[in-house]
C-alpha cells in the first residue's frame, strides 16, 4: 500500500519521537524528505540525519532529534500544504512565522529552502511546513 503523504508521515514521526524522548527516529528515504531534513539541520531544529541502507536495498533516513535541557527543540511542527490542498505563496505574501523565530520550509524551483532564503533569492513556491 502506498503512502498518500510521505512528508506528513516524516513530520509525525519526528513529533512522536520527540514526545517519547527518543534519541533518533527512522523513516523511509525520499529526496524531498532528505531536503527537508537538510533545512531542519541547517536551522538547528534536529542534530542531523544520515541515509542508511536497510534490507532489500531500501534506503532509510536516520534522523537524530535535538533536545535542550530535556525539552524538545521543536515546539511546534505544522504541515501546511497537504495532498488534498496544496498551498502556494508568492514571496511578498509570505509572512515571517512567529515573528521570525520559526521558519517556513518552502519548495521552490531552486530547491527546498527556508522563507528567509527564499526572500533573499526572491522566489516563491509551495509552503511545505512551518517549524517553531
Amino acid at each position: 500500500m502506498s503512502m498518500s503523504d510521505p512528508l506528513g508521515d516524516m513530520l509525525a514521526r519526528i513529533k512522536n519521537g520527540q514526545h517519547a524522548k527518543k534519541p533518533a527516529i527512522e523513516c523511509p528515504h525520499s529526496n524531498l524528505r532528505e531536503s527537508v531534513c537538510k533545512v531542519l539541520t541547517e536551522e538547528g531544529f534536529i542534530r542531523g540525519y544520515e541515509t542508511v541502507t536497510a534490507e532489500g536495498n531500501k534506503k532509510n533516513l536516520m534522523i537524530e532529534l535535538k533536545y535542550d535541557e530535556g525539552q524538545p527543540v521543536i515546539r511546534e511542527l505544522k504541515r501546511i500544504s497537504k495532498p488534498g490542498r496544496r498551498v502556494y505563496s508568492k514571496i511578498k505574501d509570505l509572512q515571517p512565522y512567529h515573528n521570525g523565530l520559526g521558519v517556513s520550509v518552502i519548495s521552490t524551483p531552486q530547491g527546498v529552502m527556508t522563507d528567509h532564503t527564499a526572500r533573499n533569492e526572491n522566489v516563491g513556491g509551495e509552503v511545505l511546513c512551518q517549524v517553531f
